[in-house]
């Protein structure tokens, strides 16, 4: 089989992005076999430039096969997007699938470890190390209907007791190949999805535990993976339910500039949005406190020309505007079904904008955001431009 995508990954292998190599990649397919004439349904939740995903539904039948795949990078999705039948640009945290949907999960994850300080460890349901590799697993792993393929493309060395005893309890038929370009000291790992207690049943758990750990600490070199395949195939299954929820949860900047394009604006009705008619004004009681009067300004309350004593005049609005916090926990029954919980916490966030107008000064026409934050020393000659919020 010829394969279609050397170029591009050379063109796209920058900022830690390397795709699957083509001669793993075309040993990989010889694995796999659809030997019904149902359709079928696949997923590669971190699709890159969608060249593999392409190449698998190439080999299981494109007439038949529904490609999803899901990227972060936005020019790399630009180009999965043209090749896939379902194709997101997101963070794949940051996205709602329908559970159980497809019978084969094409799974390349990043490499490397979460860093918690800066929030990537959010939604981490595992108490081992905390990994890139295992984070992704979890939120991929029960996308996968029963009876549905795996195919796990990561470092043998991640294999851990967490991660092995997770694929242990989720998978039979488990197999495992060296790449056949061993840049990454990378493993394929096959795997038919099953239900916890069969396989606990069965003990076959415990023995893949062993292999997967022996693998992560070296003890065990799987072969590679073979050219030709000569052990039974891995058999996808038909779709087993209807088409499934797929989208982002986030709005995407590109529908946000379509939308200002149709509309000519975000508000086409100057007078609905900023309530121009019928709006009583009434004065305090009293002097506004430091305390009430930056109440006031957040919600909007005080508006229009400010003079300070030394002359210089703002034309002030204040806002405050709702976002949600989103937090993601997922839990494990003793069947092995993930059930992912999300919550989202109203934020209350208040935004006081301020346009100087103080005629013959420097800053005249400038945008800025008055906060109680004090400012930042200056630095260099780029903190003007920093400062500088429009």
């Amino acid at each position: 089989m010829a394969l279609m995508f050397p170029r591009l990954a050379r063109n796209f292998a920058k900022n830690g992005y390397y795709p699957t190599d083509e001669a793993t990649l075309e040993r990989v397919l010889n694995a796999l076999d659809a030997s019904h004439d149902q359709r079928v349904r696949i997923l590669d939740p971190c699709a890159g430039e969608g060249m593999a995903i392409l190449e698998t539904a190439h080999r299981l039948g494109r007439e038949r096969t529904d490609a999803y795949g899901i990227e972060y990078d936005l020019e790399r999705a630009r180009h999965m997007q043209r090749v896939v039948d379902v194709g997101i640009q997101s963070d794949l945290m940051d996205t709602v699938i329908s559970p159980r949907s497809f019978g084969l999960l094409f799974f390349n994850p990043p490499y490397g470890d979460l860093v918690g300080e800066t929030g990537g460890s959010k939604g981490y349901a595992g108490k081992g190390r905390q990994r890139l590799e295992k984070l992704f697993y979890q939120r991929s792993v029960h996308l996968l209907q029963y009876s549905g393929v795996m195919v796990m493309i990561v470092p043998g060395y991640v294999f851990d007791d967490e991660l092995s005893s997770w694929v242990a309890q989720h998978f039979d038929r488990v197999s495992v190949y060296r790449a056949a370009v061993d840049t990454f000291q990378q493993v394929i790992v096959f795997g038919v999805r099953a239900r916890r207690n069969a396989l606990l049943a069965s003990n076959k758990a415990k023995e893949v535990k062993t292999l997967l750990q022996g693998i992560g600490s070296k003890d065990i070199e799987p072969d590679i993976l073979p050219e030709y395949w000569s052990s039974e195939s891995y058999d996808v299954p038909p779709a087993s339910s209807s088409t499934p929820h797929c989208y982002r949860v986030s709005l995407e900047p590109e529908q946000l500039e379509q939308e200002m394009d149709r509309l000519g604006g975000l508000w086409p009705d100057f007078n609905l949005a900023f309530w121009t008619d019928g709006v009583t004004q009434r004065r305090p009681l009293r002097q506004l406190s430091s305390w009430h009067l930056a109440l006031s300004l957040a919600a909007g309350g005080i508006s229009g020309i400010v003079t300070s004593r030394s002359g210089r005049q703002l034309v002030v609005k204040g806002d405050t505007f709702k976002e949600k916090a989103a937090q993601v926990e997922f839990e494990e029954d003793a069947d092995g079904n993930i059930t992912e919980r999300r919550t989202l916490t109203d934020r209350f966030v208040p935004a006081i904008m301020a346009w100087d107008v103080t005629a013959d000064s420097p800053d005249r026409g400038r945008l800025f955001t008055i906060t109680s934050t004090p400012a930042a020393p200056a630095v260099a000659e780029t903190t003007d431009s920093e400062a500088e919020t429009a």
